[in-house]
């Protein structure tokens, strides 16, 4: 598993880090100067160990202050929500052990603080990503030639056809294009891509650029069929999962772990390049895109309609 997380010089200028920042630096320096009257503020005695204990809430405040305001970093954002969990607990013990006296500011105070922990939380995860590098490999067959095969892939616009994750493929130069991919619950990913190799009937090789949604690289590698079969493709993609473990879980609840994908998406080039259409049928491949652009039927020929609307796409 790998923690990626925005530099310090965007966390700088991100405007809920600095604004919790300056919010530590105005809640610690009244705890720390007059802890007796803050305390009372909110509505408990002002006794030796409420003092000492106010006074360390502001220490702390004042240092996640320093820290978000000079050095930001998810890890004081974190910090935070750790004190966020102590400050209600004593907020808390504080209410169930109250006099009567003050009762509606405790319970005031432990509200605000209850929402000042929504906010600091919100803050440490979206600003922490947690990433799983992935990869998957699939092979086919096709019964074409290399230079067929190999051209068929490298119109990178008709991936789609085959491709069931993406939405749309656009050349955008020489050996760049920009990806748009489905994702998990409904959402969408862009990226830009360019050939890191390209040689013609052998191998197709990218990575995604700075700036992606999602980090991504591969390669298909295209090779002769013994006994002269046609096309044997090799197929290998990588990525950064986001969400983790979970994401991958998720991910596979919804049909498109990535190595099932893979090969799925196999499986349609092969009917694409030998048929000149993706064969439905009960077999055909699953997946939350799949199901909604191949259907699940029993198999049969394609209405002219939908074989127009094919080879309008292949061309």
């Amino acid at each position: 598993m790998k923690t990626d997380t925005r530099s310090a010089s965007d966390l700088r200028h991100d405007p809920l880090v600095r604004g919790l920042g300056w919010a530590s630096a105005l809640l610690g320096v009244p705890q720390v100067v007059h802890p007796a009257g803050f305390a009372r503020g909110l509505g408990v005695d002002d006794t030796p160990r409420h003092r000492a204990a106010t006074a360390a809430v502001g220490a702390r405040e004042l240092t996640a202050a320093a820290g978000l305001l000079a050095r930001p970093h998810p890890a004081w954002l974190w910090g935070r929500v750790g004190g966020d969990v102590m400050d209600l607990a004593l907020l808390a013990r504080a209410l169930v052990r109250h006099d009567g006296r003050g009762t509606r500011r405790t319970a005031a105070a432990t509200a605000a603080a209850a929402l000042v922990t929504a906010t600091d939380v919100y803050a440490a995860v979206t600003r922490t990503r947690t990433t799983t590098e992935v990869e998957a490999t699939a092979a086919t067959t096709v019964g074409v030639s290399l230079d067929e095969a190999y051209d068929h892939w490298h119109r990178f616009d008709r991936l789609p056809v085959f491709m069931a994750h993406l939405d749309d493929v656009r050349v955008t130069g020489p050996r760049t294009s920009h990806w748009t991919a489905g994702a998990p619950f409904g959402r969408t990913v862009e990226w830009d891509a360019e050939l890191t190799q390209d040689v013609p009937g052998r191998l197709i090789a990218w990575r995604s650029l700075d700036g992606a949604d999602i980090d991504t690289s591969g390669e298909v590698c295209f090779a002769p069929a013994p006994g002269r079969r046609g096309t044997e493709i090799r197929a290998t993609l990588r990525y950064a999962l986001p969400a983790g473990p979970l994401g991958r879980a998720v991910a596979r609840w919804f049909g498109e772990e990535p190595r099932r994908q893979l090969d799925d998406d196999l499986r349609r080039f092969k009917q694409v390049v030998e048929t000149g259409e993706v064969v439905r049928s009960e077999g055909a491949p699953g997946g939350k895109r799949a199901r909604g652009e191949f259907p699940q039927r029993p198999a049969r020929p394609l209405t002219e309609a939908e074989a127009a609307g094919l080879r309008e796409a292949l061309s």
